[in-house]
């Protein structure tokens, strides 16, 4: 494993070319180019915000801070899981033709979502500025959720790619996983009170590795609080567990990508 590594951050400069072509290449013939990585997540915000406020009422304070703190960070997930599991087979030409660790292709684009994910924490930034909300301290934990949520969405997207390439129908399925996914991860709603009116829900919640990840930028950005243990170790578990998984697994089927390709 150390040697694959040493072997994939060898080709870091190709990692770099990568990024920069996928995001210059993603929005090259739109009017609004790259400022569409921050209007598509505001119009979502924008629409839960509405209806959680007018429809069904919270009782969250500025709502549309609690989901903004949330959804850019599953807009990421969402990205990176669903255009990473496609990884492989979107650059069927590249990976038939020359030899180089295929893991490249998944991390290049998994790197380009968080990169988008950098540039709009800049928006949210803004917002809690502007929301009176303001930051605290724990703001030097914010890093620390980058990466083992980078490292979670890492391990799905090396895990569905290598499989996606034998059997396509994956893509599709992924779609529809994460259209239910994000009704079992806090994004858009408080947990207390569902669990305290439904226990059973508690146990389902922590076996969903997006929900401590959940926990820690509200903790940092909104409720200004130090996270609990539970929701820092949780996650750090996940994120080595997926990659080691994610990792074994492509290893193991990547000898016939080109044949099946």
């Amino acid at each position: 494993m150390l040697k694959r590594i040493k072997e994939i951050l060898s080709y870091k400069d190709m990692i770099k070319s990568l990024v920069k072509r996928e995001l210059r290449g993603r929005y090259q013939k739109s009017v609004l180019g790259f400022l569409w990585s921050f209007i598509s997540p505001l119009c979502q915000i924008a629409v839960f915000t509405v209806v959680f406020t007018y429809v069904f009422p919270s009782n969250i304070p500025k709502y549309y801070i609690y989901l903004m703190v949330g959804m850019i960070p599953w807009q990421f997930f969402t990205d990176s899981l669903s255009q990473g599991a496609c990884s492989i087979i979107y650059n069927a030409d590249m990976t038939k033709k020359i030899y180089f660790p295929r893991e490249v292709l998944t991390i290049s684009s998994v790197t380009a979502k968080f990169v988008n994910l950098l540039l709009s924490m800049i928006v949210v930034f803004g917002f809690i500025t502007f929301s009176g909300i303001g930051f605290s301290y724990l703001l030097f934990l914010l890093p620390f959720a980058f990466i083992v949520e980078y490292a979670i969405s890492l391990g799905f997207a090396l895990f569905f790619a290598a499989i996606t390439v034998y059997l396509r129908d994956i893509e599709y399925v992924v779609n529809v996983i994460l259209m239910a996914w994000i009704w079992a991860t806090p994004v858009m709603y408080a947990p207390e009170g569902l669990v305290q009116q439904y226990p059973w829900l508690e146990s389902v919640l922590r076996i969903n590795p997006l929900t401590s990840v959940m926990y820690l930028y509200r903790d940092i950005l909104y409720y200004h609080v130090l996270p609990a243990r539970i929701d820092i170790i949780i996650p750090i578990v996940w994120g080595v567990a997926l990659l080691l998984i994610g990792e074994t697994v492509f290893k193991h089927l990547e000898g016939n990508f080109a044949e099946e390709l």
